[in-house]
């Protein structure tokens, strides 16, 4: 059975303006969406009216197996962050920008599913750091 993680930017696209419906139907098709505790995180910190409130509260109410980092993901989430600063002269505000990628991208790992996201450009950067997969809407 094949697996896929949604990105918190592919639930906030569905929700506002209907995109990625072809994406989402192919996936209907052939895999079985699990969700990310960080991504619920995400969605619950970002819900700014009561109508996107609501969604997300569903969507946490729906979300079971709901995966989650474990402490093994967050040691390597700082060591990748660390690698990543180091190399590119990052500092504190960019790699707090990644940390939350960083651990999707390591619990996508760690169950063997794909990450679907719109956020090509940091998840290719954390694919040479993190083996994952990902598929880019």
């Amino acid at each position: 059975m094949h697996y896929a993680l949604l990105d918190t930017a592919i639930y906030i696209d569905v929700w506002e303006s209907d995109r990625h419906q072809t994406l989402l139907a192919s996936l209907r098709r052939g895999v079985i969406v699990r969700h990310s505790a960080v991504v619920l995180s995400e969605l619950y910190r970002g819900a700014r009216t009561a109508t996107a409130l609501k969604r997300v509260i569903d969507l946490y109410r729906l979300a079971r197996p709901c995966w989650a980092p474990d402490e093994g993901d967050w040691h390597t989430a700082g060591r990748v962050l660390r690698q990543l600063g180091v190399h590119n002269g990052w500092g504190r505000g960019r790699l707090w920008q990644l940390q939350n990628d960083v651990l999707i991208a390591l619990t996508a790992r760690k169950y063997g599913t794909t990450v679907v996201t719109t956020n090509r450009g940091d998840f290719e950067i954390l694919s040479r750091h993190i083996r994952f997969a990902a598929i880019y809407a």
